[in-house]
């Protein structure tokens, strides 16, 4: 019986992936990231043309980032009891609706409600594709398609960078928040012809995603939020204090995305000769050397360059640690994964709400200085902490 019943689960993961096309899978990715990146580079517009300060306008970055995290223990839970495609659907419904409401306020209480509401149901889109590609590939296969995610990702990142703050700007605020509206109306429409499979109850058990590995895990999970989403908010801002319009400011930026596509390329070759372990300190180092240039000197081609690193740390380190979550207990891999990005989504909204009164200052050099402190300890946390993650894994499936 038992052999039967997990049959049925691997089926129904399986169906259920593959009746989502690639293409649609994609446009989730390539739509979180849109919005998430898209309130960054319009921090200062915002300031300049609501009823916002700047430090008000950072918080909104915050908060979303706040709510994106605090939402995901429960669509990971909704995910492992529903199925994945039922809380795609209903995460893109409501993301619809909070970015269309987003558009209609201009003090700041309305819209820290609105902007943490739709932090809350985009949260849900990104860790349900991890837990696809969790649920039906294995290995290096796994991390080319984590890291082919990430490119997809990355191209949100890069449009929302690049013409946010121009938009933003010079034609008006709230398109930026309306549009990806749209793009939820679209995916929910393609979604529409897709037939779910049943929902399968009780087939985990909700402690086995709090094991002390698991655990350990989340706790790094917070520290890199704070340093690798912490850190990124600043870009724009940190090239705009140091005398760049918006719209070079917005280009420079997309240095982010070209170290993601570039590094997610290189992942590809990377993971067939390296062990996860070793990919995580080296992306580890390559975030603290972004953090560490721009400390010294926070004048714009070292705060690009500073972007670009950044990016590829997010392409090295971090898809390496989703791989990792996707491992720690796939037996409650939704709500594993969920509850990883609630720490990181949570990490950066600390590091955000600690240091908007420095960005309001205009200490950009200290704001770097902070994020290079938290990666040399997350760099050296994430590795020991997976080479005994690992150590324990191999001794508990050898033989005898």
């Amino acid at each position: 019986m038992g052999k039967v019943a997990s049959a049925y689960v691997a089926k129904e993961s399986a169906v259920e992936a593959g009746t989502i096309p690639d293409p649609v899978l994609r446009s989730i990715g390539f739509l979180a990231f849109f919005d998430r990146f898209a309130t960054p580079p319009m921090l200062v517009a915002l300031a300049t043309v609501t009823e916002l300060t700047l430090a008000q306008a950072v918080q909104l970055v915050a908060a979303y980032s706040l709510f994106y995290a605090l939402g995901q223990p429960l669509w990971g839970l909704l995910s492992d009891r529903f199925g994945r495609l039922a809380v795609l659907r209903l995460a893109l419904a409501g993301a619809a609706v909070g970015a269309v409401t987003s558009t209609l306020f201009m003090a700041y209480l309305p819209l820290l409600v609105v902007r943490s509401i739709t932090g809350f149901m985009f949260g849900a889109l990104y860790p349900t594709l991890l837990t696809l590609l969790g649920d039906t590939r294995k290995g290096t296969d796994r991390a080319r398609g984590l890291s082919d995610l990430q490119i997809y990702s990355s191209l949100g990142a890069t449009l929302a960078t690049l013409g946010a703050g121009a938009v933003a700007t010079f034609v008006d605020w709230r398109l930026v928040f309306g549009l990806p509206a749209l793009g939820a109306a679209a995916i929910l429409v393609a979604l529409a012809r897709v037939e779910a499979p049943p929902a399968v109850r009780g087939r985990f058990r909700l402690r086995r995603a709090f094991t002390p590995a698991a655990v350990g895990l989340y706790a790094i999970a917070l520290l890199e939020g704070t340093v690798l989403l912490g850190a990124l908010t600043y870009i724009v801002p940190a090239l705009q204090h140091a005398g760049v319009g918006i719209g070079l400011a917005g280009l420079l930026a997309t240095g982010y995305a070209v170290g993601v596509i570039l590094g997610a390329r290189a992942m590809k070759v990377l993971v067939h000769r390296f062990s996860r372990t070793r990919l995580i300190l080296a992306g580890g180092a390559v975030l603290a050397l972004a953090c560490g240039i721009s400390m010294l000197w926070p004048v714009p081609a070292v705060v690009t360059v500073t972007a670009t690193l950044i990016g590829v740390a997010n392409a090295v380190m971090h898809s390496s640690m989703q791989g990792w979550a996707t491992d720690v207990a796939p037996q409650a891999r939704a709500t594993t994964v969920s509850l990883f990005a609630a720490s990181l989504f949570l990490g950066g909204s600390l590091g955000n709400f600690a240091t908007a009164t420095l960005a309001e200052a205009g200490s950009y050099a200290a704001i770097f200085g902070f994020g290079l402190l938290a990666s040399v300890v997350l760099t050296i946390a994430a590795t020991i902490g997976h080479a005994a993650w690992t150590r324990r894994h191999a001794n508990r499936t050898t033989p005898g």
